[in-house]
């Protein structure tokens, strides 16, 4: 653009520079100075021109005649003179010549940049496109997974009811079949002592005509209505949805508590699915896997494959660590949870405060509280997740999880004395398996 501009601007100060050259020297004017006639000469050029004339002197330019040697400055001409000469000198031109190089240039690096950004742009696009389509295919072979669930189970009940169906329909008709059997013996034998009362009219009765023994037939059972169909008309969607469970990938992993590795000042229930931390220390064999700096606690239950998720009721407690935690951290040390350390954790302080176990920490802006965290571990992609188990929206994703075996990890953390022990508790889906 500038070299065009260049272009445009050149023959306009060259017509102007012309325009502004005396015709006497033919150089740009020296004082220039206009005479009656509007022509405009150099104020020396003009008057050695008129020396040594007597009388009229003429314009050296069209000749015309002026009784006395008359002229007056042109200070606008002046201006226009000084202006072409210091655009037109060899300084001002490098100067220009820089300054048209550096525009160049600038453009040429910020294009450049421009080209740049709509490469990675393309390539940010190709990437969305393709994790896009990978994240459709999961998540249509996720739900096809639960829709072959759901529809074995379908084909499964069906069946039954067809079994049950065909056994009634199968106890109606022998019975049907023995009544109409019976039926037509009794009216054979009607038949016979029809024709015996016939003959009798007209001869003297020996003896009643052989008979035929007619099939008994069993009082017909009720079919029960009720008793067919309660099984069907039962809560159909909440047992599938409780048989579902034993197909799910993951299901909820039923945890429990590791009490050897629990700090001294950890209490666990007797079924080891609730933790709370008091104010005394217990009494517990001293061994390497046990906690002793830290109020922390492991699952019994360790992971090194597989995708595993699991639930925690935290309630009310105002702080808590939970996650997961290498097989080899050191449990007798004070250490920072973090990846570093071998921790993937998610904490809360003082009621509200959500924090990413990162370094440093990732705070983390909630809508709301939740009163159940789910953990999601998928060790082939190393990613261990956390969500809001009331409504399963997401709160934080590590993707560089562990590499070797971890544990659930879990810290009630010391109590304030104003507020109280509050417990965590393992939850497990569903209680009790659904048989048949």
């Amino acid at each position: 653009m500038a070299a065009a501009n260049t272009a445009a601007t050149a023959p306009t100060k060259t017509s102007l520079r012309e325009d502004l050259t005396c015709a006497i020297c033919c150089d740009l004017f020296q004082e220039p100075v206009m005479l009656a006639c509007m022509h405009h000469f150099c104020k020396p050029c003009i008057t050695r021109y008129w020396r040594g004339t007597q009388g009229p002197v003429t314009c050296p330019q069209c000749r015309k005649e002026f009784s006395t040697k008359q002229f007056q400055t042109n200070y606008l001409v002046t201006a226009m003179v000084e202006k072409v000469r210091a655009t037109t000198s060899d300084t001002y031109v490098k100067n220009l010549e820089k300054q048209l190089k550096q525009a160049l240039e600038s453009h040429r690096l910020r294009r450049e940049d421009f080209i740049n950004n709509i490469r990675r742009d393309k390539d940010r696009m190709d990437t969305i496109k393709r994790v896009g389509t990978d994240l459709q295919a999961h998540v249509k072979g996720e739900f096809q997974a639960l829709h072959q669930i759901l529809h074995d189970q379908e084909t499964c009940m069906l069946e039954q009811l067809r079994r049950e169906q065909e056994e009634e329909l199968e106890k109606v008709q022998r019975h049907l079949e023995a009544t109409e059997r019976a039926v037509r013996e009794l009216e054979e034998n009607m038949t016979a002592l029809q024709q015996a009362c016939a003959v009798n009219e007209n001869t003297v009765l020996i003896e009643l005509p052989q008979l035929r023994t007619w099939t008994q037939v069993n009082m017909a059972v009720e079919f029960d209505v009720n008793a067919f169909s309660n099984k069907y008309m039962a809560p159909l969607q909440y047992i599938a949805w409780r048989k579902m469970f034993s197909s799910l990938n993951p299901g909820p992993s039923p945890l429990t508590f590791d009490v050897d590795t629990a700090h001294p000042s950890i209490s666990v229930s007797r079924d080891k699915t609730m933790a709370v931390e008091c104010d005394r220390m217990m009494s517990r064999e001293d061994h390497n896997k046990r906690f002793l700096q830290c109020v922390n606690i492991l699952a019994a239950q360790g992971f090194q494959s597989g995708r595993h998720y699991w639930e925690v009721e935290v309630g009310s407690k105002p702080k808590w660590d939970i996650g997961v935690a290498a097989e080899s951290v050191d449990r007798r040390a004070r250490i920072k949870l973090s990846p570093e350390s071998g921790y993937w954790t998610l904490r809360l302080r003082n009621g509200n405060e959500y924090s990413a176990g990162t370094q440093p920490w990732t705070r983390l802006r909630l809508s709301s509280s939740p009163k159940k965290i789910g953990v999601f571990l998928n060790c082939e992609e190393r990613r261990v997740s956390f969500f809001n188990a009331d409504d399963m929206s997401l709160l934080f994703s590590f993707t560089n999880g562990p590499r070797s075996k971890v544990f659930p990890f879990f810290s009630p953390c010391i109590s304030d004395s104003t507020q109280g022990s509050h417990p965590i508790q393992l939850l497990h889906y569903p209680p009790v398996a659904l048989s048949g």
